[in-house]
């Protein structure tokens, strides 16, 4: 019997700005939630629709010292409600699904070097995984780039009583390596000191995740990728407080194109696939139509 398959969602800020013209500022995802959360309980009803199983809250940037730069922190508690209530409202309504609770990078995504200390980062972390966790299927910790802030997010949900997944961004050009420049194969010791359900990649080219699920294919955990659809990591975006229009879309990876890519990668025995940044639910039924004409189910 062929494994089933989960199917992650994709892109919420991206929709927000495609369908909505919300303005691509540091937190533009994050205010939508302030001022109209319905805009973004739509897009995760639009991924369920188009065959997603997993709807990942709107809350990778809610993080104390993130919307402390905006004089936003003492909204971070309505923000987490909110995000996941959008998220839960979608799939409540769809009938089916899963919710996971997503965590991103403190201070900024890509930026390894200027990651807090473990126990600084555990510190902030623990109080977003205290509130969500209980209202959530699954902890989705995304986007990590280095060791040292897989330790530190890791090491707040131990106590969570929940499913832990875990998401690394590799190099645009060498999945084998973080883009930290450390080796993708030593996160194995620290996904192993943790209460780890599976290992994922995402935010990085397609073309790289292959060498890179070769690698996590070895960790006995269950594992699988969701890809971005950017030309590359741009410098202007590593600046402090960018927004996504440092960032230029790739041309080339349309549906067709990019469930290509992911039927590969579970034919290499990935069981975890969805989409990142500028993948959208058009992507994300284009996978789900593949798999099921592959004879898998998915879940």
């Amino acid at each position: 019997m062929k494994k089933a398959i989960t199917v992650l969602d994709g892109s919420v800020g991206q929709e927000l700005v495609k369908q909505y013209g919300a303005k691509p500022t540091p937190l533009w995802s994050t205010e939508v939630m302030l001022r109209d959360p319905n805009m973004v309980s739509n897009i995760h009803s639009a991924y369920f629709e188009a065959g997603a199983t997993v709807a990942t809250t709107n809350s990778y940037t809610i993080l104390r010292d993130r919307l402390k730069h905006f004089k936003l922190e003492h909204e971070v508690h309505n923000l987490w409600n909110s995000s996941v209530a959008a998220a839960c409202k979608a799939r409540d309504k769809f009938g089916t699904g899963r919710v996971a609770g997503s965590i991103g990078p403190l201070i900024a995504s890509y930026r390894p070097d200027i990651c807090p200390p473990v126990e600084e980062a555990l510190k902030i972390y623990e109080e977003k995984v205290e509130s969500i966790a209980p209202k959530v299927d699954l902890l989705l910790v995304e986007t990590v780039c280095s060791l040292k802030q897989a330790k530190g997010a890791l090491a707040a949900t131990d106590k969570s009583n929940k499913p832990v997944w875990i998401s690394f961004s590799v190099d645009d050009v060498d999945g084998t390596k973080l883009r930290s420049g450390e080796k993708l194969e030593d996160v194995e010791a620290v996904i192993n000191n943790h209460l780890v359900e599976a290992v994922l990649i995402n935010c990085s080219p397609p073309e790289v995740v292959d060498n890179a699920l070769s690698i996590l294919s070895n960790m006995g955990k269950a594992f699988g990728a969701y890809a971005n659809g950017f030309s590359k990591i741009s410098p202007e975006f590593l600046k402090t407080r960018p927004t996504v229009d440092a960032l230029t879309a790739r041309n080339d990876l349309g549906p067709e194109e990019y469930s290509n890519f992911v039927t590969n990668w579970i034919r290499n025995g990935a069981s975890i696939v969805g989409g990142c940044c500028e993948i959208g639910p058009t992507h994300i039924s284009k996978i789900s139509q593949k798999i099921h004409e592959l004879g898998y189910k998915t879940l």
